[in-house]
């Protein structure tokens, strides 16, 4: 049977066609948006030269890239969404990209599709301090209130139910954490928010839900595979994991000093409502980007269970302190070299860089990549 990998060239897209590999899958296509993202399936290529490892280039927002990415295939583990831009561009890489592939695909029997979503589609900001987001936790109530990412997984989402109740097919959903790795972001906004040169500490004592990169690549093939999970929704994250404080604190020790400000989550809260009634006294001079409900959603702290997926036999590949201590490491070699680069580059053409800089790139809070919840 093919295999397709959408969104192969990513961060968890990568991986997942490694994990596949290792499993004895030999005949996957990879569909990528530009054939540049394929160095490291290159590797695999070369890896693995016993398997057919078939690229696709096509952006799924147009009906035929998504009819030809998915020609003649049985198993989806759809990845592709949008994870930076305005709402229109998330919403048209997420949500339209979605509903093309799923056109593509209608009435094929057998057919199985395998969903990664996000934990940024529950609607935790009504919990109590310390609540257990499970698979049975509400969806959120109100999408409008959340950030574009969110809302634009949370039609991404609700588009794959209606379309599988509608045809039939095989669903499978899995909703990860954060996922990080080395090649993967510093900093998700559950631990705070880097402005300028300064990061604002706000997750404190709370959980922080990683799962690493190549846990979260076997939980989607576990899952997406097991002959019982028709139907079903996995929550992805690791055991052992720590709070936002010690992952920052771990991080200033193993990768780097930040110049970095604690908040408490009662500062957040009046400060959010501070900007709220600003935006309304200047008629949106000021974005109310900042309001008490995000500030509930991503600091108002919860616990996390992963109980319902390890029940499927998925286990973590990698321990979380190794996880940790492989993607510091990776960090710091990245820091590095971008501060070797801009000592080498005459002044007259190098470009402004700095170490928060490095920190921001590739950064996007809990997506698939670094997923956001």
């Amino acid at each position: 049977m093919k295999v397709l990998v959408t969104g192969a060239g990513g961060f968890l897209g990568t991986a997942v066609v490694e994990r596949l590999l290792a499993r004895g899958y030999t005949d996957i296509r990879c569909n990528l948006r530009r054939r540049t993202k394929s160095s490291k399936l290159d590797l695999l290529r070369r890896q693995y030269p016993q398997a057919i490892l078939e690229y696709c280039v096509a952006n799924l927002k147009y009906k035929d890239d998504a009819a030809r990415a998915a020609d003649r295939v049985g198993l989806i583990f759809h990845l592709a969404a949008g994870l930076r831009g305005d709402a229109a561009d998330l919403f048209l890489d997420s949500v339209i990209a979605s509903r093309n592939l799923l056109d593509s695909v209608a009435g094929r029997d057998p057919l199985r599709i395998v969903l990664v979503s996000s934990m940024g589609v529950y609607g935790v900001a009504g919990l109590c301090q310390g609540a257990l987001v499970r698979e049975d936790t509400p969806i959120e109530p109100h999408p409008q209130w959340r950030d574009p990412y969110s809302r634009a997984k949370l039609h991404q989402e609700s588009l794959f139910w209606e379309y599988q109740r509608r045809t039939g097919f095989q669903l499978v959903v899995l909703r990860p954490g954060v996922i990080y790795g080395p090649g993967g972001g510093h900093f998700s906004d559950r631990v705070g928010l880097t402005i300028g040169q300064r990061h604002f500490h706000i997750g404190g004592r709370n959980i922080l839900p990683l799962t690493y990169v190549d846990n979260c690549a076997e939980a989607v093939i576990v899952a997406g595979t097991h002959q019982q999970a028709s139907g079903q929704v996995y929550n992805v994250h690791d055991d052992d994991l720590p709070t936002c404080r010690e992952y920052l604190r771990a991080y200033q020790k193993q990768v780097t000093q930040i110049r970095s400000l604690s908040v408490p989550y009662f500062g957040m809260r009046l400060l959010s409502r501070m900007l709220v009634r600003y935006h309304t006294y200047s008629k949106g001079q000021l974005p109310a980007v900042l309001t008490p409900y995000r500030v509930a959603t991503l600091w108002g702290g919860n616990r996390f269970d992963n109980s319902k997926l390890r029940s499927i036999g998925w286990q973590p590949i990698v321990p979380t302190a190794e996880g940790l201590r492989r993607s510091f490491a990776a960090m710091r070699e990245e820091l590095d070299a971008t501060a070797t680069k801009k000592l080498v580059v005459p002044k007259a053409t190098a470009q402004p860089c700095s170490i928060q800089k490095a920190l921001d790139d590739g950064h996007r809070p809990e997506t698939a990549h670094n997923v956001v919840s």
